[in-house]
């Protein structure tokens, strides 16, 4: 009986460990943050980027200048995260995750593309080895041919 007890006190106290507190992003209508880690115990801060952005790709565009003015001025930091209409943004070298909590899974929103910018995943190509192939073709040369 006391080892029954003991197992359901221990779930019990289990289960609330795990409800620990999340950290929610703000759900203003266009408004794009910077998301900045706070000091140790202390919750992150929201600076504000860009007011009336349309989608969060306009966001993740935005933070995106933001990363690389910083490492034109100097900066290593290769990851910004921010925060629009209640999702998480991340964007590393790789592209851009969005998630809907700080801690919990990414899902792809842009790749990076060979030279670096981004586009929406279906749209690149890529060669069986990963690298992107080109989608432009040389002009047919039937069409170089005169009249």
């Amino acid at each position: 009986m006391r080892a029954v007890l003991f197992l359901c006190l221990a779930a019990g106290a289990l289960g609330l460990a795990a409800c620990g507190e999340t950290v929610e992003a703000p759900f203003d209508r266009g408004v794009c943050y910077a998301v900045e880690a706070g000091a140790q115990g202390e919750p992150p801060r929201f600076n504000k980027v860009a007011d009336n952005q349309p989608q969060i790709e306009f966001c993740a565009a935005r933070l995106e200048e933001v990363r690389l003015r910083f490492l034109r001025m100097g900066g290593s930091r290769q990851e910004v995260v921010g925060s629009y209409q209640g999702q998480f943004i991340f964007i590393d070298r790789a592209g851009v995750w969005i998630s809907p909590t700080l801690e919990g899974s990414r899902f792809i929103l842009l790749a990076r593309t060979g030279d670096g910018r981004l586009a929406i995943p279906g749209a690149i190509q890529r060669a069986i080895d990963g690298t992107p192939v080109a989608v432009a073709a040389p002009p047919p040369e039937a069409s170089q041919k005169g009249p």
